[in-house]
């Protein structure tokens, strides 16, 4: 029920995917007017990009598709994509449609117009630049979701059996084996699905040979080649130690060796080709990743691996010891490679709370602090039983001291020997535990220790400990996928850059407004209330727009105002006023959608309210770009 939760946020809520790259320049640029028809358009981006058969769409005045040459690098720059164009272009309004992907693996697209001679009188609609088909996406994540569980299922088993060394690993042979088949078979869904994820098109396309053909020549698709060979490679050894699994003996010391390098192998084909493998510090980012992403396996496999055995099989205290001991390991690498990576994706400690990369990273963060404190609960039970039953077992040897020697002391008969042979005819001796099969123990012999049964009080520690493990399981799930969800988020760092590409390359950015009031100054004897109103609108371009207002007294503070209205009119268009229904969103005011359909000079109109009869209304120019 979970999972099936989960994967349904994973299809409907997760959001385009956004990318570490930006465009930086673009030339022709973006709006401008060339005396003649430029040979080829150049896009420089702020890292290297992948270029795709379609990268490059260009229409003319008439909206027709203009045929263009094919798309490559300006003078082998990876961080540049060039289109050749036709000598005889023509003169007007031009559209360019592009696409690309980023080299953490994600799609970036955009659109833009440049006019030869003169612009159109009608200029021509942009096209549409979504970055991804929301169905491909939407499967594409939970494709990635099931890979992360996979991994974690597949190498946090084999790291249980061979660190904790449970005395019969044969109800662990199914989670090894669930965990191979769903890390193949999600790798295989994700190689077909990469094709379309990258174009922007249906699911249907995820057959298409021609696709498939060029996403094994990307990085990213020779990652995913390379994580189905190397688990060849694992169900090899599996089938080398399958013998030894049956009989529920532990790996060799060379299966152990060879699973290791595989492991690490299977970690480095995510760091390779996402957010690791593109940006500052990029050996050090991959290092950090790899020693993440196993950290992370063999605490969360480990927990599902030990519920396993709790459900299936008898679990010795010094196995549950052990994965304490190997969880604590996991957790501390966790924090360290986590510590940096916070660092080198936010880059500021506003990053946090201010893009939704930070926001994200502050959810799992909450996540993993509930699964820590869940762990601490885990070790708590578990030190309470290793007390308790290391009391019963120092009772139980004393005992048998005791009884050892009375046997071996003679009494007189009739004495306490009587008593004592008068004791064994039924198998026990008073007082004491149940002799084994093998009868009373041999004179000058201690006897064997029995098999004690749970105390009361051990087995509901028992059944509290695997209470606290589910629910260690339960909450890694909800860390899986915030961790999913960060991969596919642009870093704040990131988002830094992209914006100061944009403003240096000339592109539209969020439009900044101040609108400065003063309410009561005209009547006699009465204090006017000065102010203004800031109100910021991303990304200030026809088509939907966020709108957030700040008002803000004379002496530059925050004020709290009763109401406040925007409207938005288009006099030459005779369109509007259109109400922007902000609301009151506790120290500022915001609409998340404010759809301005055509470009030009519009006129916003602010009327601030501070009592129930004192309100002014101002009116200053915006202008709206396509």
């Amino acid at each position: 029920m979970l999972l099936g939760t989960v994967l349904v946020l994973l299809l409907l809520g997760g959001g385009p995917a956004s990318a570490h790259a930006a465009l930086r320049s673009a030339d022709p640029a973006d709006g401008s007017v060339v005396r003649t028809a430029p040979d080829a358009i150049t896009l420089t981006f702020t890292e290297s990009v992948g270029l795709l058969d379609d990268s490059f769409r260009v229409f003319d005045p008439d909206n027709r598709r203009v045929d263009t040459g094919e798309a490559g690098h300006a003078d082998g720059r990876a961080d540049t994509a060039r289109i050749k164009l036709p000598a005889k272009l023509g003169t007007g309004t031009f559209t360019v449609a592009w696409r690309v992907v980023s080299a953490d693996s994600h799609p970036i697209a955009g659109a833009f117009t440049f006019s030869v001679g003169t612009p159109s009188a009608t200029p021509p609609a942009l096209p549409g630049t979504s970055v991804e088909n929301p169905a491909t996406g939407g499967l594409f994540n939970i494709g990635r979701y099931l890979a992360y569980l996979a991994a974690a299922l597949l190498i946090g088993t084999a790291a249980f059996i061979a660190v904790c060394r449970p005395p019969d690993v044969r109800p662990l042979r199914r989670l090894l084996v669930a965990g191979w088949w769903a890390l193949a078979g999600s790798t295989v869904f994700l190689l077909l699905l990469r094709g379309p994820y990258e174009t922007g098109t249906g699911p249907a396309q995820a057959l298409d040979p021609s696709g498939l053909t060029r996403t094994l020549g990307t990085r990213p698709g020779v990652a995913l080649v390379a994580r189905l060979a190397l688990l060849a490679a694992a169900a090899a050894l599996l089938l080398w130690q399958r013998k030894a699994l049956g009989a529920g003996r532990r790996p060799s010391r060379a299966a152990l060796l060879t699973g290791a390098t595989l492991a690490a192998g299977l970690a480095l084909t995510w760091a390779g080709a996402e957010h690791a493998s593109a940006g500052i510090q990029v050996p050090a980012a991959m290092t950090s990743t790899v020693l993440h992403l196993l950290a992370m396996a063999v605490w969360l496999g480990g927990l599902a691996a030990l519920l396993t055995l709790f459900y299936r099989a008898s679990v010795p205290s010094r196995v549950v010891g052990r994965f304490s001991r190997l969880a604590g390991l996991s957790v501390t690498v966790l924090v360290v490679t986590g510590v940096y990576q916070s660092w080198r994706g936010l880059g500021s400690v506003s990053a946090l709370t201010d893009t939704t990369y930070g926001r994200v990273l502050l959810a799992k963060l909450l996540a993993v602090t509930l699964l820590l404190l869940a762990g601490a609960r885990s070790r708590r039970t578990v030190t309470r039983e290793r007390t308790a039953r290391n009391v019963t077992v120092e009772a139980a040897e004393t005992r048998e001291t005791r009884e050892t020697r009375e046997a071996l002391v003679p009494e007189p008969v009739g004495g306490r020997a009587e008593g004592a042979a008068d004791g064994l005819t039924d198998g026990r001796v008073a007082g004491t535990a149940d002799v084994p099969a093998g009868g009373p123990p041999l004179p000058g012999k201690p006897r064997p220790p029995a098999a004690a049964a749970l105390t009361p009080a051990e087995d509901a520690q028992r059944r509290a400990l695997r209470r606290s493990v589910l629910a260690e399981v339960v909450v890694s799930v909800v860390v899986l996928v915030f961790t999913t969800v960060l991969t596919g988020t642009l870093p704040g760092r990131a988002a830094a850059e992209a914006a100061t590409a944009e403003q240096s390359a000339g592109l539209p950015v969020a439009s900044v407004t101040d609108i400065p009031f003063t309410i009561g100054s005209g009547a006699p004897g009465v204090r006017g209330v000065s102010g203004k109103v800031q109100v910021t609108l991303d990304p200030g371009r026809v088509g939907d727009n966020g709108l957030q207002a700040v008002v803000y007294g004379p002496d530059g503070g925050f004020v709290s105002i009763p109401e406040l209205r925007i409207s938005f009119s288009l006099p030459g268009q005779d369109i509007g006023p259109l109400d922007a229904k902000v609301t009151d969103r506790g120290g500022y005011w915001a609409a998340d959608t404010v759809n301005l359909p055509l470009p030009g000079t519009w006129e916003m109109k602010v009327t601030v309210r501070v009592s129930e009869t004192d309100q002014v209304s101002e009116s200053e120019s915006v202008e709206i770009v396509r």
